[in-house]
């Protein structure tokens, strides 16, 4: 039987782009309408399971885009991979009452860990990638952070990395390390 293709997302978090937090920021609609664009590709080339995060920022917008395109692929899954149960609890208000809004919607959830420890995120992002065949990422090339240790972790394992670069709106078409 043939492996079900899936994908996942990674990226920075909103902090580092240059709108921040304001999503009806110009810059913030072009990341999200490249990101519909390659989410959309995949499903029109058999990708059937989506991997999300959740952290703020790309992670939950390649949620909301998956829960989306829905109308047009229901047989599309979204999956969330949550690093700890208590990842939301220092966000906002509105932010929780996104986060749940749209976990309530995944297909399925998992849970890395029951309670926070200094590696949960590394362990959630290596959770995604190991469950992945495609990986969209958001991603300026910076060798720091999360998103880069995601990207290269992928690299190493393999899988097909689409980096949409947040500065300059440009997408690397995914190559194979081999």
């Amino acid at each position: 039987m043939e492996k079900e293709l899936s994908c996942a997302f990674t990226g920075h978090r909103p902090s580092s782009f240059r709108f921040g937090y304001d999503e009806e920021h110009p810059d913030c609609g072009k990341i999200k309408a490249l990101m519909t664009t390659q989410v959309l590709a995949l499903m029109q080339n058999g990708v059937k399971t989506f991997l999300t995060g959740m952290a703020l920022g790309v992670d939950m917008w390649g949620a909301e885009i998956v829960l989306a395109s829905k109308k047009y692929y229901p047989d599309v899954r979204l999956i969330a991979a949550i690093p700890c149960e208590t990842q939301a609890n220092r966000w906002s208000v509105e932010q929780r009452e996104r986060y749940f809004n749209i976990l309530a919607e995944c297909d399925e959830t998992v849970y890395i860990s029951h309670h926070y420890t200094s590696d949960c995120m590394f362990q959630r992002n290596r959770w995604l990638v190991d469950h992945a065949s495609f990986v969209i990422a958001v991603y300026n090339g910076s060798q720091k952070g999360g998103t880069a240790y995601t990207v290269n972790y992928a690299q190493k394992a393999k899988r097909a990395v689409i980096q949409i670069n947040p500065d300059t709106f440009s997408v690397l078409p995914y190559t194979i390390i081999v």
